[in-house]
């Protein structure tokens, strides 16, 4: 469902405003495209497309090929709209990354400017969308996507009413690339109307009161019959044909059987090995567990039902909380939250609510086709899961490289005298916890390090900053003399002290930076993988989790190092060209889709028109993965919804759920899970043999 009618169906229910209509910008089946359509580094011709025309953009291997569209010297005005949307085709055999970004004056990519992303898939539509943050909607704050108006741009506040251009555009592509433009237009309401939802908007489930959609829970009473379905649909498809009790694969090669998880190649292809020696795609669910919750605090007037003093049960779900970003800034840092999902675990399921929500997740997700018990995932979940599952730990107390940045935290500095006692404390701790327990895969290490965000600026930190130093010692090694360097990078520092890197390092100085990364990355992944044998000797150690592609140094380290590398990939699907650098098992750590049919604010990272075309990208994307020779796995984020109104740590508001905050699975994804998950092995069959 497109997001203009999700947006009139708000009004039939709530008839405080009038549905806004789409408004077409360019049809790029003209004739004569008009002159304000200007393509940089990009070919355009028309072509037939679908029984009339469209434009085809051929982009060239440049860092930012685009299509440019110019707005009149007055700017355009587009006040009375959320965003605006493009439609692309890619012909093509090969997903194609893809963003838009909108301009005020003086934009240059982060200032003045809102930003969109995604990945057109391969010989498939994609609808890509740049939501505006006009900063009008500090009503609902500490979430990212509100009621009507769905996700807040990404980027600074625009003046939506004075844009002077827009673009599409690739990120630094690696090939030439082609994308068909069918449309564009403008959608949804603009201006301040956030603020005339009426109050409250949240009901007594945590679900957005003022619509309605397939699914929603509407009495207490609703509970006791959806329980007795479910049960009487788990105990008729309890577990996947061609399974063993692992999740492995029943009927496939049999392999050395050592009592512990580990990898193999078999037929050119990676694999998780069962302790039992059974083949094993490791189909994951992260963040099994109940602590999602909510600020309440500071948003009075928001929710038709909080616990009250004579509600002592429900008020243990009522709690203070640090607020990282959203709330921190609302509330002083810290504040009331609420659990909506555990409030409704509770009427569902009584007084023993955690043992029978925990039966019935394992149930599940067996029965649904997964197999790993994933990241993130509540220890009670890990401690009591007939499930394999893998654990997670991470290094703190090491002092962060601070000339760096990222996007969670800066990168610590492994040069640190504490890093490798630090190392050998995260892992002290979970390899107590597990490393006597043959259904744990392995551990993570570390989340999304900001890998890109320190190299460079490791000799803005201070001197005595132990990576600098570091850095600066390779440095010398080739450069005995700083006037040799300065010779090769084209700098004129003084001395070392004074060396910084260049805002745009030529050749022999990314090849110098290149070659400290892959130093550094090894130092880091050697101590950590020491760490994980001294204390879980028989597990694997599953890497710290990519965010998206990583730089190529950092990854031949980690190839070198881990026993699997992991990356969190949000992509339409794997594509088979991609990731073959290294002769390595993989495992994706996180991947969801979201849409906004279905009473939230927000779609999440990689957005999909309704809950039927999430499921059709769930199937396809676990296919891509299971069809690539080196990916042994792949995680879903996350088990249940984000919280309506947000988490409370950073306001995500995400439709990434299997199940909804009334503890209601979604059907289309749960009917399109089984069945990939059904057909993965003959779909992993059929690809390993057309391989041979």
């Amino acid at each position: 469902m497109h997001l203009h009618l999700i947006l009139c169906l708000f009004c039939l229910l709530v008839t405080i405003v009038e549905p806004v209509a789409d408004s077409e910008l360019l049809d790029f089946g003209v004739e004569t495209l008009p002159e304000w359509v200007i393509p940089h580094d990009a070919d355009l011709r028309r072509v037939p497309h679908e029984g009339g025309h469209a434009r085809e953009a051929r982009f060239h291997v440049v860092d930012w090929p685009n299509v440019f569209f110019q707005a009149p010297p007055e700017g355009w005005d587009w006040s009375a709209f959320s965003g605006v949307a493009v439609a692309l085709y890619n012909p093509t055999d090969t997903a194609v990354s893809v963003s838009m970004r909108v301009d005020n004056a003086g934009a240059d990519g982060v200032n003045h400017c809102n930003n969109a992303w995604g990945e057109a898939p391969a010989r498939d539509r994609f609808v890509l969308r740049c939501y505006f943050n006009t900063g009008d909607a500090e009503v609902f704050w500490g979430m990212r996507g509100v009621p009507e108006r769905g996700p807040l741009g990404s980027g600074p506040k625009l003046d939506t009413t004075k844009i002077t251009a827009f673009q599409v555009f690739l990120p630094r592509p690696q090939q030439e690339h082609t994308l068909v433009f069918e449309r564009a237009w403008l959608f949804g309401p603009g201006g301040d109307r956030d603020a005339r939802v009426p109050m409250p908007f949240i009901d007594r489930f945590g679900q957005y009161a003022h619509a309605d959609w397939p699914g929603k829970l509407h009495e207490e009473s609703d509970f006791i019959e959806r329980r007795a379905a479910e049960e009487t649909a788990l105990a008729a498809a309890p577990r996947l044909p061609g399974r063993d009790r692992l999740g492995g694969w029943a009927d496939g090669p049999r392999r050395e059987a050592t009592g512990w998880f580990r990898t193999e190649k078999v037929d050119g292809k990676w694999w998780l090995v069962t302790p039992e020696g059974a083949l094993f795609f490791s189909l994951g669910m992260d963040c099994v567990g109940t602590g999602e919750q909510t600020f309440v605090e500071g948003r009075d007037g928001w929710f038709a039902w909080l616990p009250g003093e004579d509600e002592p049960d429900f008020r243990a779900f009522l709690g203070q909380v640090e607020g990282a970003h959203s709330g921190a800034d609302r509330i002083g840092g810290k504040g009331r939250a609420f659990s909506f999902y555990r409030a409704n675990l509770l009427r569902k399921y009584g007084e023993n609510w955690p043992e029978a929500w925990r039966e019935t997740t394992y149930r599940r997700l067996e029965s649904w086709g997964f197999n790993t018990v994933g990241n993130w995932s509540q220890h009670d979940t890990l401690d009591n899961s007939p499930m394999p599952f893998v654990a997670a730990t991470g290094i703190g107390g090491v002092r962060p490289i601070e000339g760096a940045r990222g996007y969670w935290a800066k990168m610590k500095d492994v040069y640190a005298p504490e890093f490798e006692e630090q190392a050998d404390r995260a892992f002290a701790w979970v390899g107590k916890k597990y490393a006597s327990n043959p259904l744990c895969i392995g551990y993570f290490c570390d989340n999304e390090l900001a890998w890109e965000g320190f190299a460079r600026g490791t000799l803005d930190s201070p001197l005595d900053q132990p990576a600098r130093v570091a850095f600066v010692a390779q440095l010398r090694e080739r450069y005995p003399e700083i006037d040799e360097l300065n010779a090769a990078w084209g700098t004129d520092a003084t001395d070392w002290d004074a060396l910084r890197t260049p805002t745009r390092p030529n050749a022999a100085a990314k090849a110098d930076l290149d070659e400290y990364l892959y130093r550094f990355a090894l130092r880091y992944f050697d101590i950590v993988r020491a760490a994980c044998r001294r204390h879980a000797p028989h597990q694997l150690y599953l890497g710290c989790r990519f965010a998206g592609l990583t730089p190529p140094p950092v990854a031949r380290a980690c190839a070198e190092v881990a026993d699997v590398m992991s990356y969190n990939l949000y992509y339409q699907e794997i594509p088979r060209e991609k990731f073959l650098e290294y002769d390595k098992p993989i495992l994706i750590g996180e991947f969801h889709f979201g849409a906004l049919d279905r009473g939230m604010f927000h779609a999440g990272l990689v957005a999909k028109e309704d809950q039927a075309a999430r499921a059709a990208a769930y199937a396809r994307y676990v296919r891509s993965v299971a069809a690539h020779p080196n990916f042994v796995g792949c995680h879903w984020f996350q088990y249940v919804d984000e919280p309506t109104t947000g988490r409370w740590f950073d306001g995500e508001n995400y439709n990434i759920g299997f199940v909804t905050v009334a503890d209601a699975p979604y059907p289309e994804l749960v009917e399109a899970a089984r069945r990939a998950h059904d057909g993965l092995f003959g779909h992993v069959r059929g690809s390993m043999e057309s391989e041979h």
